[in-house]
């Protein structure tokens, strides 16, 4: 009987086709192949005979006749995909209700159809010496690889003082042969004793915890907190050591790669060496190099974005995420899914300690530290003697800036006496380009995106009006499109490019250096501002949200946070929990070293929660607070969420789905529908947007009630194929 074979493939198909194996190519799970598809040949994997983990399994449509099947064209070179990714791909799908197809061109992003190529150079062959000697061109390339070393011909005739022709008419007459050059391990293994970290009590403490846990070779969910310049990360690159020294492999999460470059800075003061890098920005030539080094165990240790995540590991032995409260660890587009409620999830597949790290933990993660579920290691102090910053509010209603300004004269002050003082100061307003809102004095008229319900932000340097949803650009006008009047229009509100103006006026002398995602693409761009920094080539640091992110700034001793409110207004669940994380974080940049640290907040309500919580530098007691306003409601981490959003390209599809899902909307005890209602972005990139809310208690799982809602609504209402129903496990974003 011919041996079928399935195979996975990485695009939207509900699960593995079914392919009959040649009896030579003996293909087992993991194997990549090359199958047809169509009228194309396409690359897959051999896929496991079981279904998805943890019941989560749907049920399969019936086999296809053996006579129907076409066989598997070829079986790749290379290692195969690891059991353990395998099972990770089939949990992440179930989980998110994607398509496992999706999931898997995650994975495979990197691998190639072509085979990996070993580069060849010359050696002598060892005949005909007497003639090859018989010209002084060819006894000067005797006399080069006299070494017995292989060169590529450039090399070789540059050695040799000959031209190319000369080599390869020795090649031709047998007098050399092609051997292949010995290629260098592409990542060297970090050195576990190059620089041992020079830890307080506390750190040598958590570090030989984490250590132990690692060598135990458990899955082991633990939380590492700590005040701000607390030593984390040197802390949590010992674990990485007791990793190395035990043979594994070593994933770490970031949430900005923007990060990075001051981490490997730190990686290589302890280790010697860098690790791999795991990003969007890696050409795909050092992606395939980097996929297949991890793949064989050449990579000890992997640095990266969420995407890193989908690695082929054979053998992981320590995933670490860092900074785990950060929004940016949950991916929006294509399949939606948290990296930090992941790479839980793919340490327990490796038997790994998972180690998450932050200095505000979310309240998912506390919730599991209270739960038992997870460990709670805690760093109490600042490393190095260096003392948390003082915290103030700026009531701004008492202290106004002047007209047209938004700086108060405190701030304006406070500033001035920091860089007088040759110390460095920042100032932190978390809105990019120069204003949010182009208004018409005029008539009112207020100028928005014609694909999306938003208002287009002026970005003044490049003289364009940008939505920051979409995409879409078009130059300032100059006459309003209402009511046509001209030079009309005048920006409301601040950005970051309109703090920097009022600063370079304000502060005529300061050498001014703005780190936002417009000025900072890349890692490259932000290990040069940080180079800029730490050298003293800057005063005054004026900044979005990129600079709260774990940065080490010595001489930094002023913090001043330009509207602090911003981000509490709205309905989202999450904003007091997200304005307070990312205001402390931001305050922990000051005062890192032996200065002390001063971090003033401009606010209209002082007497918010979060503003009293971050003056009273007391983090807990604020989660404390908003945990007991989760939990009657059986709100996220007391209950669960999941989010459908129908899109449309018309409003009147989009609401007639939407209402057809919600009249089939699942009943029953601790299960809650909400909506349908429009989207806060009720048009996104020309797509009509409605959303409904399952909620539901926390012991209830959410997939199954979702699978047969969406079912009954498929077999009930017939829909233009326009209408799409995205779910969201687990939503974070409420837009």
């Amino acid at each position: 009987m011919p041996v079928r074979v399935p195979v996975l493939l990485p695009y939207p198909f509900a699960g593995p086709f079914d392919y009959l194996c040649p009896p030579e190519l003996d293909l087992q799970p993991g194997d990549i192949v090359l199958v047809p598809l169509n009228r194309r040949a396409e690359l897959g994997v051999v896929w496991d005979e079981s279904g998805l983990p943890d019941g989560l399994a749907s049920a399969s449509a019936p086999p296809v006749p053996a006579h129907k099947l076409k066989p598997v064209t070829a079986r790749m070179d290379g290692p195969p995909i690891p059991r353990t990714l395998r099972r990770f791909v089939d949990w992440v799908a179930a989980y998110t209700l994607s398509p496992p197809g999706l999931v898997l061109a995650m994975a495979m992003r990197a691998h190639s159809v072509k085979p990996e190529t070993v580069p060849v150079g010359w050696v002598r062959s060892g005949s005909n010496e007497a003639v090859a000697r018989d010209t002084p061109a060819r006894g000067r390339v005797l006399a080069v690889l006299a070494d017995g070393r292989p060169r590529p011909t450039a090399a070789l005739a540059r050695e040799a003082e000959v031209s190319a022709g000369v080599i390869r008419s020795m090649g031709a007459l047998g007098l050399l042969r092609e051997a292949p050059i010995d290629q260098p391990a592409p990542f060297a293994l970090p050195d576990i004793d190059h620089q041992a970290a020079d830890l307080s009590p506390n750190q040598a403490s958590v570090a030989d915890t984490l250590g132990e846990m690692v060598r135990a070779r458990r899955f082991q969910p633990v939380l590492l907190d700590g005040v701000t310049g607390s030593g984390k990360t040197e802390t949590y690159l010992e674990a990485i050591a007791a990793c190395i020294a035990d043979g594994r492999q070593a994933l770490v999460l970031l949430p900005e790669i923007a990060l990075s470059s001051q981490w490997l800075q730190r990686f290589a003061r302890r280790f010697g060496t860098e690790p791999a890098i795991w990003h969007s920005e890696l050409g795909s030539a050092r992606r395939r190099v980097t996929w297949r080094a991890v793949s064989n165990g050449e990579a000890p240790v992997v640095v990266g974005a969420r995407s890193a995540l989908f690695l082929p590991f054979p053998d992981l032995g320590l995933v670490i995420v860092d900074e785990e409260h950060e929004t940016a660890f949950k991916q929006e587009d294509g399949v939606t899914y948290h990296a930090r409620d992941m790479a839980v999830v793919r340490a327990r597949l490796a038997n790994a300690p998972a180690v998450l790290v932050s200095a505000t933990p979310s309240l998912e993660t506390l919730h599991n530290v209270e739960q038992g579920r997870y460990r709670h290691l805690t760093l109490l102090s600042r490393h190095g003697g260096a003392r948390l910053p003082s915290v103030s509010a700026i009531d701004m209603r008492e202290f106004p800036p002047e007209r047209g300004r938004f700086l108060s004269p405190r701030l304006i002050q406070a500033a001035a006496d920091t860089m007088r003082a040759g110390e460095q100061a920042m100032l932190f307003l978390n809105r990019r380009g120069y204003a949010p809102l182009t208004l018409c004095r005029t008539c009112g008229h207020r100028i928005s995106c014609p694909n999306c319900t938003a208002w287009l932000v002026e970005h003044r340097a490049r003289k364009q009006l940008c939505c920051h949803h979409c995409g879409h650009t078009e130059a300032v006008p100059v006459h309003c499109p209402e009511c046509q009047a001209e030079n009309s229009l005048t920006p409301i509100g601040p950005g970051v490019e309109r703090i920097t103006e009022e600063a370079r006026e304000t502060f005529p002398d300061a050498r001014i250096l703005v780190m936002a995602s417009d000025t900072l693409p890349g890692p490259k761009s932000a290990a040069e501002a940080v180079r800029r920094i730490a050298d003293r080539e800057v005063d005054l640091v004026i900044g979005t949200q990129i600079v709260a992110k774990g940065w080490h700034f010595p001489g930094l001793t002023l913090v001043g946070v330009v509207d602090a409110d911003l981000g509490l207004g709205g309905g989202d669940l999450r904003a007091a929990e997200r304005t307070v994380q990312l205001l402390h974080q931001v305050a922990g940049r000051a005062g890192r070293a032996q200065a002390p640290g001063q971090v003033l907040l401009q606010t209209y309500t002082p007497e918010h929660p979060v503003m009293q919580a971050l003056v009273a530098n007391d983090f807990g007691r604020f989660m404390q607070r908003e945990a007991a306003e989760r939990r009657p409601g059986h709100w996220p981490p007391y209950g669960r969420l999941a989010a459908l959003i129908v899109s449309a390209d018309s409003a009147t599809d989009a609401d007639h789905a939407a209402n057809a899902l919600g009249r089939c909307a699942p009943r029953g005890d601790g299960i809650e529908v909400l909506g349908p209602a429009p989207a806060p972005l009720a048009i996104l990139r020309g797509r009509h947007r409605r959303r409904l809310l399952l909620r539901t208690r926390r012991d209830t799982a959410v997939q199954p009630i979702l699978v047969h809602w969406l079912h009954q609504w498929r077999q009930t209402t017939p829909s233009p194929r326009s209408v799409i129903v995205d779910v969201d496990v687990d939503p974070i974003s409420f837009l």
